[in-house]
């Protein structure tokens, strides 16, 4: 693929996007952090990377910004832990175990998939629509199962991993900016 090509499936996708959805999702972020509920990331793969900056981004930034908590985690910065739930129990349910020992009523779960249909995150979501955890799903492709059992969502429609995965940096610093703006 050439440099311009991918740049100009970029600009078809930033051309597309559904602003109100965008809208929406950050202000799903914003709410939990206003109600200073715990705010939680999960991905697989570069999903899982984009789950670690998140939490990196807006616990030191946010904090630093506002000098307002800001309580955020991601199921994916403990290698030895997830590898734990892998052997004993079931990698389809790596953050299943996890949200049952860290999630509370009301806390936020963010589900990060390209495709919509990672089985870990799919299980995750079904366990935080039953124990009234507030869900935020960021996915690509056509959404997949995971747009489909969420409160919120942003749909990234391109069927291009790499476009998605841009898009979900995107709004991870769009949130910070967001949040960073309100003291």
């Amino acid at each position: 693929m050439k440099i311009e090509e991918y740049i100009d499936n970029k600009k078809e996708v930033l051309s597309n996007l559904d602003l109100d959805e965008w809208s929406a999702a950050i202000k799903v972020v914003e709410s939990a952090w206003k109600d200073k509920k715990k705010i939680i990331t999960c991905g697989n793969g570069g999903s899982a990377l984009t789950a670690l900056h998140f939490i990196a981004d807006w616990n030191k930034s946010v904090f630093i910004k506002t000098s307002k908590p800001f309580y955020g985690c991601s199921m994916v910065d403990n290698i030895g832990l997830m590898m734990a739930y892998a052997n004993d129990v079931s990698y389809d349910d790596i953050f299943v175990e996890q949200l049952k020992n860290i999630a509370q009523k009301g806390d936020l779960v963010i589900f990060i998939s390209g495709s919509g249909n990672s089985v870990n995150i799919i299980n995750a979501a079904h366990y935080a629509a039953k124990n009234e955890l507030n869900m935020l799903a960021l996915c690509g492709y056509d959404g997949g199962i995971l747009k489909k059992v969420v409160d919120t969502h942003l749909h990234v429609k391109s069927f291009d991993m790499q476009i998605v995965e841009d898009m979900h940096l995107m709004f991870g610093h769009l949130v910070m900016k967001k949040l960073c703006n309100e003291s």
